[in-house]
C-alpha cells in the first residue's frame, strides 16, 4: 500500500504550506514512473524539464542534486511500481505580486502506478489551446475541465485541436499517428515535449507533420504517450475507429519498455 505522506524541502507539508498553490496555482511539474527495480526511464530529460521550467516560470535556478535526494526520501516504504511527481512552487507567492516569488520550493507526492500496457483511449476532439503548452505548469484547470466534457459524452478523453485546426496533445499525454505505410507521425504543434515522447523519438523511426484532425481520422492508429501509461492506443477519435491492436503499437510498446532506466 502507499501512503500518503506529502513531503516539501524533504519535510511534513502542512495546510498553510499548500494554501498559496491551491489559492494560486502557479506552479510546475513533472511525473516520474518509478519501475519495480527503483529505476526511472528518462530521469535525465525529467530533470532538464525542471530546469528548464523553473527558469521560464520563476527566473531561477534549480538544484536537481536537491531533487534526487527528496525524492529519494519521498520513495522510502513506498510500494513499487509508483508514480512520484515533483512540484516547483514558492510557499510565499501572491497573486497581486508574482514576480516577488523568487525562492522555489520542491514538493514531492506519490502515487501508485497502472499496469502495462494500458486499456485502449476513445477520445474526443475539442477546440483548446494550453496555455504556455512548452512548460508543464500547474495550470490545469482548461485541460481537466476539457476532460471532464469529453467523459460526460461517454469519452476517456479529449483530443485537443488548434483553433486553425491542427492536432496537437491531449489532456495529459502526448499523442501520435500510423499512417497507411506503417510510420508514426508525430504532430507538428505547439506541445509539451515529453520525455515519454521523446524517448521513443530517439528510439522509433518517425516522421513530424501538421496533422489536422481529418488526417488524424484517416490514420491506421493512433496511441497516448506519458510516464505513466508508456504506449497507449487510440481506440477512435469521435465516432471514428482505429486498429488498437495494430502491430506497430505493440513495437512501440516494446521498444518503450526495452529503454533502460535510469537510477536515481
Amino acid at each position: 500500500m502507499l501512503s500518503c505522506m506529502v513531503t516539501l524541502d524533504g519535510k511534513p507539508v502542512s495546510a498553510d504550506d499548500l494554501l498559496p498553490l491551491a489559492l494560486s496555482n502557479v506552479g510546475h511539474f513533472t511525473s516520474m514512473r518509478v519501475d519495480a527495480d527503483g529505476s526511472i526511464r528518462g530521469l535525465a530529460l525529467h530533470m532538464e524539464r525542471l530546469v528548464r521550467d523553473c527558469k521560464i516560470v520563476w527566473n531561477a535556478d534549480l538544484n536537481t542534486d536537491h531533487v534526487h535526494d527528496y525524492v529519494r526520501q519521498g520513495l522510502e516504504g513506498q510500494s513499487r511500481p509508483c508514480v512520484a511527481r515533483v512540484t516547483v512552487y514558492d510557499p510565499k507567492v501572491e497573486m497581486g505580486h508574482p514576480a516577488d516569488a523568487k525562492q522555489p520550493h520542491i514538493l514531492v507526492s506519490v502515487r501508485g502506478a497502472g499496469a502495462f500496457p494500458p486499456e485502449p483511449l476513445r477520445v474526443k476532439s475539442v477546440t483548446y489551446e494550453r496555455d504556455l503548452p512548452e512548460v508543464k505548469h500547474c495550470g490545469l484547470f482548461g485541460a481537466l475541465h476539457a476532460r471532464g466534457k469529453a467523459q460526460r459524452v461517454n469519452f476517456d478523453d479529449a483530443l485537443f485541436v488548434s483553433r486553425d485546426g491542427l492536432v496537437s496533445e491531449g489532456g495529459t499525454w502526448n499523442v501520435a499517428f500510423i499512417d497507411r505505410q506503417g510510420t508514426v507521425v508525430w504532430p507538428q504543434a505547439p506541445i509539451l515535449p515529453g520525455v515519454t515522447m521523446t524517448l521513443l523519438r530517439q528510439h522509433f523511426q518517425h516522421r513530424v507533420a501538421a496533422v489536422t484532425l481529418e488526417q488524424a481520422k484517416g490514420m491506421v492508429a493512433g496511441f497516448a504517450t506519458n510516464t505513466s501509461v508508456g504506449v497507449r492506443p487510440l481506440a477512435a477519435i469521435d465516432d471514428t475507429d482505429l486498429a488498437a491492436g495494430h502491430p506497430v503499437l505493440r513495437q512501440l510498446q516494446e521498444t518503450y519498455l526495452s529503454i533502460p532506466g535510469e537510477s536515481l
